[in-house]
């Protein structure tokens, strides 16, 4: 885990009036005062727009840097992983037909079970199930409350499940 008292993302966060910027040398503080006297044609409202958007940059890129190192294993621990390794290609290449026809007709079943829904509830559905989006998010991006969003997933759930208990 990152040591945040050193980050310059903690310093640009928890320094409401500094806008931190960090180079391959060292870490800058711009202060209001700092940032009024080099552009007396600026005001207060224009650092506030810079220190917003500084935040959110930070923000974004610590969210990556998150997400990037999370993923990350260990060399020495790889030797347990054998059970999440993927198959060899040539697997793939010795299916049964009959194993082909199983394959095909789950797909098959779940095209025909996601063609039971309404469109809105197709959206909803992949934003929710293949995006990733929670649903409050999906709430805001469709301007609905978050409760209609909820339902309609249920929906759409009990719809799919319907299909695929008679397939």
């Amino acid at each position: 885990m990152k040591n945040y008292t050193d980050s310059d993302y903690a310093l640009n966060k928890t320094n409401k009036s500094v806008i931190v910027y960090k180079f391959a040398d060292g870490i800058v503080e711009v202060t209001l005062a700092d940032y009024l006297a080099e552009n007396p044609d600026k005001t207060k409202a224009d650092f506030d727009k810079l220190k917003t958007l500084s935040d959110t940059d930070y923000l974004e890129q610590d969210r990556k840097d998150y997400r990037h190192t999370y993923k990350n294993v260990s060399l020495y621990g790889l030797d347990e992983t054998n059970i999440c390794a993927a198959p060899p290609p040539e697997d793939g290449l010795n299916e049964q037909p009959e194993q082909a026809a199983i394959k095909k007709q789950r797909r098959d079943l779940g095209l025909q079970a996601f063609n039971k829904l309404t469109k809105i509830q197709q959206r909803r559905y992949l934003l929710y199930h293949v995006k990733g989006l929670t649903i409050r998010e999906i709430a805001e991006i469709e301007g609905a409350h978050f409760t209609v969003i909820h339902e309609s997933l249920q929906a759409a759930d009990k719809k799919i499940k319907k299909v695929l208990s008679k397939g």
